[in-house]
C-alpha cells in the first residue's frame, strides 16, 4: 500500500550571491540558514569560487545576462516573499541586478559583501561604485565595519561611527542599516559596552522627515576567530525571518541574538579557521514546513 503525499508549504525566500567551494560562507550558507529558519530557499549564482578555510584562491564572476535568466526564472515559478544579495562581484552584475529588485514587491536585504575573513577582495572598485542604487533600493543593508567604510568613505572604528555611517545609508535611501560590530572597538564609553562585548548598531529611518532612530544591540564576544560566514548567515536569518512576515526590527533584533550560538558552537572543520553553523541558531517562531 502506498503512502500519502503529505507536503509542506513554507514560505519562500531568495538569495543572490557567490558559491564557496568550501561550503562556510555564499550561497551554501545561505541555503543552511533559510532551511533552520524554516523557509525554502532558492538561488541566483552570481559567481563561483575556489575557496576553503585558508582563503580564497580564485573567482570565477558569470555574466550579468546569466544572473538575470536565473532570476527571471525562479521569480517565474515560485514566488519569493524576500530577497538577500551577497558577494555579486562585478559591476555589471550589480547593476543587472539593481535592475531586477527595483520592481520586487517585497523586503530586499543587502548584504555588500567585499572583502571575506581571511582579508580576500570579493568585489571589484567599479562593484563598489555602483552600489549606490543598490543601496537606495533596500529594505535593510548590512555591512561590517569595513564595508561601512567603504559605502560611506569614511572611518569607521567604533559604535558611534558605526550609528554615523548607518544614518548615511538611510539619508542615501535604504529603509534601514545594521552596521555589524564584529570588527570594531569595543569600548566608547557608553551602555554595556566594553572589552568582550560586541555592538550591532541598527539605524531605522523615520519616514515622513523624522529621523532615523537607533538601536544598539549588545551580545557577548564569543573568543573565536572562526567566524567565516557569519555576514552570509545573519543576512541569510533576517531575510527567512522577514519572508514568514515578522517585523523588520524584531527580525534583525531575532538573527543578531542567535548568531552568538551560531558562532560558539560553530563547524571546526578544515584546517583552517572554522565556519559558524547556522542549524544550531534558536528559532521560536517556525519550523521547516510551518507558514507564517
Amino acid at each position: 500500500m502506498s503512502e500519502p503525499y503529505d507536503p509542506v508549504s513554507p514560505p519562500v525566500a531568495l538569495t543572490i550571491a557567490g558559491s564557496d567551494s568550501g561550503s562556510g560562507a555564499g550561497i551554501q550558507a545561505d541555503l543552511k540558514a533559510m532551511t533552520t529558519h524554516g523557509v525554502f530557499g532558492t538561488t541566483v549564482v552570481t559567481a563561483t569560487t575556489a575557496q576553503n578555510t585558508r582563503g580564497v584562491h580564485d573567482v570565477t564572476p558569470l555574466s550579468a545576462d546569466h544572473v538575470a535568466a536565473q532570476y527571471d526564472a525562479v521569480v517565474d515559478d515560485f514566488a519569493p516573499r524576500a530577497v538577500k544579495t551577497g558577494m555579486l562581484a562585478t559591476r555589471e552584475v550589480v547593476e543587472a541586478v539593481t535592475g531586477r529588485l527595483g520592481g520586487f514587491p517585497g523586503p530586499v536585504v543587502v548584504d555588500p559583501v567585499m572583502v571575506a575573513a581571511t582579508g580576500d577582495r570579493l568585489l571589484s572598485a567599479a562593484a563598489e561604485a555602483a552600489y549606490d542604487d543598490l543601496v537606495a533600493a533596500a529594505t535593510l543593508v548590512t555591512p561590517n565595519a569595513d564595508e561601512a567604510a567603504v559605502l560611506v568613505d569614511d572611518a569607521v572604528e567604533t559604535p558611534a561611527d558605526a550609528a554615523a555611517a548607518g544614518r548615511t545609508l538611510v539619508d542615501r535611501g535604504a529603509d534601514a542599516a545594521l552596521v555589524k560590530g564584529g570588527h570594531l572597538d569595543d569600548a566608547d564609553g557608553r551602555g554595556a559596552s566594553g572589552e568582550g562585548t560586541v555592538v550591532d548598531t541598527l539605524v531605522i529611518g523615520g519616514g515622513g522627515g523624522d529621523d532615523p532612530r537607533v538601536r544598539r544591540i549588545e551580545n557577548p564576544r564569543v573568543d573565536t576567530d572562526a567566524t567565516h560566514g557569519s555576514g552570509c548567515v545573519l543576512s541569510s536569518s533576517i531575510v527567512a525571518r522577514l519572508a514568514r512576515g515578522e517585523p523588520l526590527e524584531a527580525a534583525v533584533v531575532a538573527a543578531v541574538d542567535g548568531m552568538g550560538e551560531a558562532i560558539r558552537r560553530g563547524y571546526d572543520v578544515g584546517t583552517g579557521p572554522g565556519a559558524v553553523n547556522p542549524t544550531v541558531m534558536d528559532v521560536i517562531d517556525g519550523r521547516a514546513g510551518d507558514d507564517p
